[in-house]
């Protein structure tokens, strides 16, 4: 089993940032992949970022230029950047966990932008 701790939603404007932290119990590096998802009410979980064992990553179109996803392997920490933001990143932001073939998820940490 892994534990997932996010951290550092809030309330931020539009054109601020907020920078997420996930936080694992477990190695990072034992991970396939990790990966920032985001949901709204009433859509499906999608993905913002995500970043392989090897360190590649891949970012949704909306999160390309605005968003940074990296990680800190000594404090199994991973991270995501948001800048600039808009009112329509406003969501559940989720952090992801595969290995083999498990998904781990943590509990959520709320991300709203006013406009």
């Amino acid at each position: 089993q892994v534990q997932l701790v996010e951290s550092g939603g809030g309330l931020v404007q539009a054109g601020g940032s907020l920078r997420l932290s996930c936080a694992a119990s477990g190695s990072i590096v034992s991970a396939t992949s990790m990966g920032w998802y985001r949901q709204v009410p009433g859509k499906q979980r999608d993905l913002v970022a995500s970043i392989s064992r090897g360190g590649n990553t891949v970012y949704a179109d909306f999160a390309k230029g605005r968003f940074t996803i990296s990680r800190d392997i000594a404090e199994n920490t991973m991270y995501l950047q948001m800048n600039n933001l808009k009112p329509e990143d406003t969501g559940v932001y989720y952090c992801n966990f595969k290995r083999l073939f498990n998904d781990y998820w943590g509990q959520g940490t709320q991300v709203t932008v006013s406009s």
